[in-house]
């Protein structure tokens, strides 16, 4: 079958779903680890608290065995103690957050950061639903959140690939147009992801983080004690190495654009080993040490580059 063509023009600023459907082959033969391509039941073999709900066997009753387990019925039955073996019905399952907010409208080479945002998320999800997993989205969009649960296989990336057009879509015509909406914080944004994710599952969040809001590390902090939390931190080449020179620029806001002002840059001496980018130093240490995960992602990459980073992307290896 002939693969799908695309205008690289067009692929620089919008996101197509057809495009993010079609990257299920950059990862189709490259699943997670340790999770079976073979659907929800038994799909993530780890070890985990309890000892699960399915009933595999029951049989009579030995030295060391938990009392609680015993089966009243199969006991009452052969007059001789019975209990019950449980297994865990195991399954991955993912919610990928795309911030679409103003700020991720920025590029200056290959791509914006909010395509380049689009695009990792839908490898991190095709990763999933092809190791048997079931992914969903939370997106932030003109003012707008959008939510899709968790669901299994091409269907859910269907829907997710669709949804991520039109929310770019939209996010897009709104900043045309001049509509300035009030958009949530990173913080408000994680919040509403936890309180729709199911403890034990995972979060990916595709973003610059800009306005983080209030407490936003002490927030993610608290959610890795619940989820597997990654953030992709979308880079342009802009912001990890600006060319010298004086660059103008106009913010928007609430009531419109506001007030012209100037950017300067100038290149500076070497910057210590191990520190290309103090300030994405800064950012990515105070994430890390509240334990969450960042893999930072090059907005001009090739989506292959970018799957290449997606091993245990969830944080389960």
């Amino acid at each position: 079958m002939q693969a799908p063509s695309f205008d690289p023009a067009d692929e620089a600023t919008r996101v197509d779903a057809a495009r993010l459907f079609a990257m299920r082959h950059i990862v189709r033969n490259i699943p997670e680890r340790r999770l079976a391509p073979i659907g929800r039941p038994g799909g993530f073999a780890g070890k985990r608290r309890g000892n699960g709900l399915e009933i595999v066997d029951v049989r009579l009753f030995s030295a060391g065995d938990d009392i609680r387990h015993v089966d009243a019925a199969a006991t009452a039955r052969t007059a001789k103690t019975h209990v019950r073996t449980f297994r865990d019905e195991r399954d991955r399952a993912a919610l990928l957050i795309a911030d679409f907010r103003a700020p991720m409208f920025f590029g200056t080479r290959g791509r914006l950061r909010s395509v380049a945002a689009a695009g990792a998320l839908a490898l991190a999800g095709w990763r999933i639903v092809e190791a048997g997993g079931r992914v969903g989205l939370l997106v932030a969009a003109a003012g707008t959140t959008q939510f899709l649960p968790p669901r299994p296989r091409e269907r859910a990336m269907a829907e997710i690939a669709g949804a991520l057009e039109n929310a770019h879509e939209a996010a897009a015509q709104a900043l045309t147009t001049g509509r300035h909406r009030r958009e949530p914080s990173l913080a408000e944004l994680l919040d509403e992801a936890v309180g729709r994710g199911l403890p034990g599952s995972s979060l990916i969040l595709a973003t610059g983080l800009d306005d983080e809001g209030a407490d936003f590390p002490r927030l993610a902090g608290a959610a890795c004690r619940r989820f597997a939390m990654t953030v992709l931190l979308v880079r342009d080449r802009f912001e990890t190495d600006p060319p010298t020179g004086a660059y103008p620029y106009r913010l928007a806001g609430r009531d419109g654009a506001g007030p012209m002002g100037w950017a300067f840059f100038a290149k500076e001496g070497k910057r210590p080993e191990g520190r290309e980018d103090p300030a994405l130093d800064e950012r990515a240490e105070r994430l890390a040490g509240a334990g969450v995960a960042v893999r930072p992602l090059a907005a001009d990459a090739t989506f292959e580059a970018m799957a290449a980073t997606m091993e245990g992307i969830d944080g389960r290896r």
